[in-house]
């Protein structure tokens, strides 16, 4: 039985060592971008700050004796209209993560639920989150759990 609950500040530790399960995927593939081995303090620091932040939302999904088996970061986000476009209020998923040995399990699907009804609570009309490239398995999960690509984002070094 998994539990999602809200992570507070206490969590923060919890939340770095679980982060590493994309961190690392991402320094992987893209270490111009990525740091290798990040400081904990900083990585601890990121979260305080997130978690703090009104607009975040940051879950956890708890298992059996309490052993976190993932996450998700998520912000709302007002976007301002233009000349060219509506004004929007969007849910952004920034991360997600799950503990390899607890994927495919249906975590990830539980947590992205989650986020989907903190979005719904917070007036927002539709989810939207990023994928790098490499990142195979995200992407499925993504488009089997109903996303569709919106745009593709190209980089070129110079």
């Amino acid at each position: 039985m998994v539990q999602i609950r809200a992570a507070s500040s206490d969590d923060v530790s919890l939340l770095a060592t679980l982060n590493h399960v994309v961190h690392d995927l991402h320094q992987q593939h893209r270490p111009d971008l990525f740091i290798d081995c990040p400081e904990t303090d900083a990585v601890e620091a990121f979260f305080r700050t997130q978690i703090a932040d009104p607009s975040v939302t940051v879950l956890l999904a708890d298992g059996t004796e309490g052993k976190a088996l993932g996450y998700a970061l998520a912000r709302a986000k007002n976007r301002p209209g233009s000349a060219l476009m509506h004004s929007d209020v969007i849910m952004s998923l920034d991360q997600l993560a799950v503990v390899p040995e607890a994927a495919r399990s249906g975590i990830g699907a539980a947590l992205l639920e989650a986020v989907r009804e903190v979005g719904r609570a917070a007036g927002c009309r539709r989810l939207v989150t990023d994928v790098w490239y490499f990142n195979e398995s995200a992407r499925a999960f993504y488009q089997a759990a109903g996303f569709s690509p919106m745009s593709v984002l190209l980089d070129q070094p110079l």
